[in-house]
């Protein structure tokens, strides 16, 4: 049965703005904004300052508020407005990753303790409704794979360097055009990615992780020649978020990858997000959509209070059918590195040397490593190294020594 809602707004912002816009027009909704909390008095907005509050007390204690919208940059006073409107038996939505992926099963137990909601679907992939889908849709169905394109500023700056943009002049048009931050790190360097990446694994896998023990490695070290060996080999550069279920252990990451052409996200250009998910009945499905913007994100978190005239919570089934799944970097994957500095490669131990080229400028080689000895160099910070995900399986230990002794093989025979 529906009920009513009556809103309790924090932050009117790009996605704020656009809330009030979609709900406005919205005819299916029996809901309306009571309050909206902002910061900056003095700011012109598009609608009348009788609308607007500046304490969180005027929503937090008001018992006519019974859902509260958070949508404000500050992950830190956000985290101390959801605990207090979860503790208050309202219902919550919210678009703060950071927050969210670093106290999850903190949000997640007081939302249970007050019986009430706590939703988050725009938190992930802009107007992509992928949480909804790992929770609903694939139920019964046995994941094996989540990874895509979650972040659209990295996508739009990458989308740009195929045409021969540096990536210095495609971040300045990012953010010319509201892409990207003034300061655009948290985008840049894969923790945006990251922090999606965890919620994703939880209603993918049911496995909780902190973002502290996610490795992420983003796209500000990558050069012309990087993006030119892509095009010599015909492949594009994405950055993926990428979680994969092999026996019973998770692994998860962000880096830069190398995808073929047939990979349904080569295409995937600009500001738009791509999820792929992999399961055992349903095969490989792809959700593709704008992962950024006022009214894709809105409409993500209208379709969170959408839901709350009817009760949903996130029921999480996975995380008790999956009690047993350990999260692990104990792998081998493929990679490019790249460095015009020879020596500087040799940072980097190899299990399995496939191909090595060297000239005065740029130097480069492909070949297995061991996960984590990769996750243990701040990537980020390295001005010298670029390394990219090139589009091979995974492999375990014994691959990786039955690999070797197979190419030992064939040279001795060629020999």
């Amino acid at each position: 049965m529906r009920k009513q809602l009556t809103i309790g707004l924090f932050g009117f912002g790009c996605v704020g703005t656009g809330l009030y816009q979609v709900l406005n027009q919205s005819n299916l909704l029996d809901a309306k904004i009571k309050r909206i909390i902002v910061k900056n008095k003095a700011k012109k907005r598009i609608i009348a300052a009788e609308h607007f509050g500046y304490e969180a007390s005027e929503i937090l204690n008001d018992s006519e508020i019974n859902v509260v919208v958070e949508l404000i940059n500050d992950s830190d006073e956000a985290l101390i407005i959801v605990r207090e409107a979860l503790a208050k038996g309202k219902h919550v939505v919210s678009a703060n990753k950071k927050l969210i992926a670093e106290h999850l099963d903190e949000l997640i137990d007081l939302a249970k303790q007050n019986k009430v909601s706590f939703l988050y679907e725009a938190s992930v992939a802009g107007s992509i409704p992928i949480l909804r889908n790992l929770e609903e849709y694939y139920n019964n169905d046995t994941l094996s794979s989540v990874q895509g394109i979650v972040n659209g500023t990295t996508n739009y700056i990458l989308t740009q360097s195929n045409y021969g943009v540096s990536y210095a002049d495609a971040l300045q048009k990012a953010q010319e055009l509201g892409f990207a931050e003034a300061n655009p790190t948290l985008d840049v360097d894969g923790f945006d990615s990251k922090f999606k990446l965890v919620l994703l694994i939880k209603h993918a896998f049911g496995l909780s992780i902190l973002p502290e023990n996610v490795f992420n490695y983003g796209i500000r070290q990558i050069k012309n020649q990087d993006v030119k060996y892509a095009s010599e080999k015909d492949y594009r550069i994405k950055l993926f978020a990428r979680a994969e279920k092999i026996g019973d252990k998770i692994i998860g990451f962000v880096a830069p990858h190398f995808i073929k052409k047939e990979h349904v996200a080569y295409q995937v250009d600009n500001e738009f997000n791509a999820v792929i998910v992999e399961a055992s009945f349903s095969d490989r499905q792809l959700f593709l959509g704008k992962g950024a913007g006022s009214f894709p994100t809105a409409s993500a978190v209208l379709s969170d209070i959408s839901a709350l005239q009817f009760d949903y919570q996130y029921e999480y089934r996975k995380s008790d059918k999956e009690s047993n799944t350990e999260f692990t970097e104990d792998f081998y994957l493929k990679i490019y590195l790249a460095s015009s500095d020879v020596d500087a490669l040799k940072t980097i131990p190899f299990a399995q040397i496939d191909e090595i080229f060297q000239s005065k400028g740029y130097n480069y080689q492909t070949g297995y490593v061991k996960f984590s000895d990769l996750s243990k160099n701040n990537f980020n910070d390295l001005e010298k190294l670029f390394f990219a995900v090139l589009p091979e399986p995974f492999l375990n230990e014994n691959e990786i020594v039955n690999s070797k002794q197979i190419k030992e093989d064939l040279i001795n025979e060629i020999v």
